[in-house]
Parts: structure tokens; C-alpha cells; sequence
């Protein structure tokens, strides 16, 4: 069964830097990282120390609020070290690989002969519960909880975004199993969004599922805006969701009873040498993608994700947990003189206020980017625009607002539990008031997530 949905707001920024559709040969890291702080709502509890030995797979920490869902190591090897920030919060745990691969054995599971039970509590101790995320707040689903219904991601409208053609190529296998785990777990209806760009057979010939063919602008491969078109989430209801690689890991886990950490990732960006795709596991080290392919003559930024909604990295970081891109853009630590006066015939522009938004055929081609705001934060003023690129039935301007005043009955009616920070990453390109409006909606969920015991 399959469906057209078509999406009439938004807006694609299309930039320098869009990787290559060649795959660079696996990389082994020397180190990987796990990081709490990718996780929303979780306090860590260590089940490791310093010098520990641990397997791919091996539990390394727990999640207080949820003890039996458990975050497991990438690779075989030692723990290196467990580095803490402000008030003792543990930011990194640190593990050196060996390099041996050797992983723990949780045995092979016939889905027909498991019950759904089982799937959940062997989903919750090999690590792949922590793949799921709930809409609201964006965190992972309680233990004993069953979502309204599950959508798996299947592509990925932010600029320069991977090819998810290309991320499961082959793993058409993985994916049915994962998605009649997922239907035995859980019994409720799942949905997998895909686009017109979505050609693979891996992808468009799954079985148990229901495909939606989303077409039109950034943000239509957002969650929460396919979410809406679906069925809207009414306060009270939960629904999950699941990155398509990540359902590749599912998958991999039943067929072969091992945890699998690897996953493909685009290396963009328009100071990067070479643009490509690169084979790594979960948590690498990005010094080892960056080293020798990236201008070193600039000052730059390191992102990990896209450039509109990604996690600011340093070049010896890690990869955040759900990132399937990796993206360099010059840093935008510069003045510039008079540059209220100047044309900017280079300058992106929505509203027209360079001469680069007059002109329609313009808006397909690439142009630079860096992280200038051109302007510092003043106070809100109403323009209209938001909407221009907000495609979801909620009024932007106010609820952002309503975040500000924590004002929580009135982001109720204005329908916070549908949002995340990500849909309002494009109404901070477009503001004039050059105000951090995610970080302004992400306060707002957290304290309704606060609230409501989440």
C-alpha cells in the first residue's frame, strides 16, 4: 500500500559540497566515544571503569531513568578514559579499539519463534532500543511503552544531505526483518517516508509496511512534519520513529545475533577537499575523516549533522550518535564593513534584500556559506515570514514566544508536543531578529518534558 503526500511550504538551500557517491573503504578508528549528552532525558550510570575490557556490544552504561536499556561499545578494546565536565556531568566515555572485532554473542533469534516480550528486552540490552526516539521531546520510549504508531525515516531533505540510496544499499534483507521486529514488538501500524528520489529496491519493496511518498521543500523530510500529515499527535499520544540505517542495525542484530556498529556517512561541505562517503562505525573519531581533506587555510567549523540543525564538533571530536553526515563551512568570526550598504550579489536571501533573491533561477544553484549571522540579536518583530517555510498547521511566531514566557498552557494549544527544535531550524535562517529560536523551542519541550515526568 502506498500513498502521495506533497508538502506546499519550505525551502531547500542548496550549497557547495555535496559528497561524491563514492564510498571510501572502512575506516578503523583508534578510538570511539560514546556521549551521553547526545541523549535527551537520560542520566548516565556507569557499568565500566578506566582500563575495563569490553566487546562490541558489551554493556558500558545505563540510562537511570530507564535501567534495563542499556548503550553498548562500537568495538572490542579497553575504556581509556571517562571524561567529565561542569558538576562531575560525564560527557565522553572514551574506548581504545583493538582493532579485533570481537563481539558478544546474544544468539540468533527467529522472529516467528520470539515473542514480543522477548524482542523488547533483547532490543533494551544489546543497545538497539536507544536507536528509537519518541515524538514528543525527541527522547528515547520508556521500556514498557507502545507508541501510537512508527515511522522509519527513509530520507533526508536538509542540505547537503546523504543519499539514503546509497546508506543501505544491500541491506534490503536487514531492513524487512528489522521492520517486522519492530511490528511484532509493538503490533501497531508502521510507516516509511520516502521521496522521489528514493529509487533503490532495497528500500521501495519492503514488505509489513506502509510507504508514503513525501514531495516538496526543506523541511519535508522532517519527522515531525510527515507525523502531521499522517496522523497529528494529540497530547497524551506517543509515536517512535527510526532512522533507516538504524533499522539496518535491527535487522543485522536478528539475523546474526551480533551488535552491528557500522554505518555509512557523507563527508560534505564546501571546504572539503574531497566530498564522499566514508564506512565507519557508530561514535568514530572524525579526526581520522577530516585529516588531510579539509582547507586548512580557512578558520573553520566542524559540524556534526547538517548545517542548519547539526551539533558544533572540535576537528578531535566524535560523531554524535544519530548523525549520518559530517559537514566543514568556514567560520563566520569576521566584521563586515558596510555590509548593510553593499549589493551582496553573492548573498543568500529570501526576502530580497540582495539582489540574489530576485531572481528565481538563482535559487537551485549552489552559492557559499559560512557562519556570519551579519547582523546581532535585536527584539522580535512580526514579518510574515516564518510561515513562508513553516509547513506544519501551527503558528511559529507565537509558539516560539510562549517557549520564551514559559508559558506551558499555551504551548499546549499551540501544539508543542508535534514540534521539535529541528522544524524551526530554517525560521532561524530567515530571522531578522538573528535569534537562536531552536535552542528557544528546545528549553520550551524540555520544561513540558519536565512537567510531564518524561
Amino acid at each position: 500500500m502506498s500513498k502521495a503526500i506533497k508538502i506546499t511550504k519550505g525551502l531547500d538551500i542548496h550549497l557547495f559540497g555535496e559528497a561524491k557517491t563514492e564510498v571510501k573503504d572502512f575506516l578503523t578508528p583508534s578510538t570511539v566515544a560514546l556521549k551521553p549528552l547526545d541523549y535527551i532525558g537520560i542520566t548516565p550510570k556507569l557499568l565500566v571503569k578506566a582500563g575495563d575490557r569490553v566487546e562490541v556490544g558489551s554493556p558500558v552504561f545505563y540510562a537511570k531513568e530507564k535501567p534495563n536499556v542499556k548503550f553498548v561499545s562500537p568495538v572490542s578494546g579497553e575504556i581509556a578514559e571517562v571524561k567529565r565536565g561542569e558538576k562531575r556531568v560525564i560527557e565522553q566515555i572514551i574506548i581504545n579499539n583493538d582493532g579485533n572485532n570481537q563481539a558478544k554473542d546474544f544468539g540468533v533469534r527467529k522472529l516467528a519463534e520470539t515473542s514480543s516480550e522477548e524482542i523488547r528486552s533483547i532490543m533494551q540490552e544489546s543497545g538497539l532500543w536507544t536507536l528509537l526516539r519518541q515524538r514528543p521531546y525527541d527522547v528515547i520510549p520508556k521500556e514498557d511503552a507502545t507508541p501510537k504508531y512508527i515511522i522509519i525515516k527513509g530520507f533526508d531533505s536538509a542540505p547537503l544531505a546523504p543519499d539514503y540510496n546509497l546508506l543501505v544499499k544491500g541491506e534490503r534483507d536487514a531492513l524487512q526483518v528489522g521492520i517486522d521486529a519492530l511490528k511484532k514488538m509493538t503490533g501497531v501500524a508502521i510507516y516509511l517516508s520516502i521521496n522521489s528520489q528514493t529509487v533503490s529496491e532495497d528500500i521501495t519493496k519492503l514488505q509489513n509496511v506502509e510507504t508514503i511518498t513525501f514531495t516538496g521543500k526543506h523541511p519535508y523530510g522532517n519527522v515531525s512534519i510527515q507525523a502531521e500529515k499522517i496522523c497529528p499527535i494529540n497530547k497524551g499520544e506517543r509515536i517512535w520513529y527510526i532512522n533507516l540505517q538504524d533499522l539496518v542495525a535491527v535487522g543485522r542484530f536478528f539475523l546474526d545475533g551480533k551488535y552491528f556498529a557500522q554505518k555509512l556517512i557523507a563527508l560534505t561541505g564546501e571546504e572539503v577537499l574531497n566530498p564522499q562517503y566514508f564506512r565507519v562505525l557508530r561514535g568514530t573519531s572524525v579526526k581520522e575523516i577530516f585529516a588531510n581533506n579539509v582547507n586548512k587555510e580557512n578558520h573553520l567549523r566542524f559540524i556534526s549533522g547538517n548545517v542548519l540543525s547539526g551539533t558544533r564538533i572540535e576537528e578531535d571530536d566524535y560523531l554524535c550518535a544519530t548523525d549520518n553526515q559530517l559537514t566543514v563551512i568556514k567560520e563566520g568570526d569576521y566584521k563586515e564593513g558596510l555590509g548593510w550598504v553593499l549589493p551582496g550579489f553573492g548573498k543568500f536571501s529570501v526576502s530580497k534584500t540582495f539582489p540574489r533573491g530576485f531572481f528565481a533561477h538563482c535559487s537551485k544553484k549552489p552559492f557559499s556559506i559560512d557562519s556570519n549571522l551579519h547582523g546581532g540579536e535585536r527584539a522580535y518583530v512580526f514579518t510574515g515570514e516564518f510561515e513562508r517555510v513553516f509547513p506544519m498547521d501551527i503558528y511559529p511566531m507565537q509558539l516560539i514566544k510562549a517557549c520564551l514566557t514559559k508559558d506551558i498552557d499555551r504551548m499546549e494549544e499551540l501544539g508543542i508536543y508535534e514540534v521539535d527544535a529541528e522544524d524551526f531550524a530554517l525560521c532561524e535562517v530567515i530571522d531578522v531578529s538573528k535569534t537562536e529560536i531552536q535552542a528557544i523551542v528546545r528549553s520550551g519541550l524540555e520544561l513540558m518534558r519536565k512537567e510531564m515526568g518524561e
